[in-house]
């Protein structure tokens, strides 16, 4: 019986270990956690738009293909892929639009005034119902979403150029309707 924890531990140890290593081996993205909403349509929601615009609807989204990131002020990483946001939406038109994951109206203002705003339009998600229904683990989380409603990508963590110019931009012109 002393023999077994003695084992067992040794045993879960090497197992972690294992995993670990697995898990860091190049090529294994970790900005890639499984969702079972890919390529499901993007859950409803229905968020009071911040500064009164009216309310940021999945129904009123649906149509355009467009790109979805839940952010808060609260956080570090949202900061720093902030700028990245702010080209993407001047330089490339980035039908980029905002949730703001368990925030206030008042801290939103103040981030936003202070780093620019890339968002067309901004939801708050002041209960995280949203996020909870997206399976938002943290932000940021950012997903992009086809004109049908069809959830086609999800980023977890912040965006880098590397992710934009290898995975995001190439998705989204070819989800762009043909002319």
């Amino acid at each position: 019986m002393k023999r077994i924890f003695f084992i067992l531990p040794l045993v879960l140890f090497f197992v972690l270990v294992g995993y670990f290593v697995i898990s860091l081996q190049p090529g294994h993205d970790t900005h890639v956690l499984p969702s079972a909403m890919l390529e499901k349509p993007a859950p409803a929601f229905d968020l009071p738009g911040l500064d009164n615009s009216g309310p940021l609807t999945m129904a009123g989204l649906k149509g355009h293909v467009v790109v979805i990131n839940f952010f808060a002020s609260w956080c570090v990483p949202c900061r720093i892929e902030h700028p990245l946001l702010l080209r993407l939406a001047q330089e490339n038109h980035l039908p980029l639009y905002g949730i703001a994951y368990k925030d206030t109206p008042a801290n939103i203002k103040r981030l936003l005034d202070t780093f620019g705003d890339p968002y067309r339009r901004i939801g708050m998600d002041q209960e995280g119902h949203a996020g909870l229904n997206f399976g938002v683990y943290g932000v940021p989380e950012t997903y992009v979403i086809d004109a049908n409603g069809i959830i086609r990508k999800r980023f977890v963590g912040p965006l880098t150029p590397e992710t934009v110019d290898k995975e995001l931009m190439p998705l989204l012109k070819q989800l762009e309707p043909s002319t």
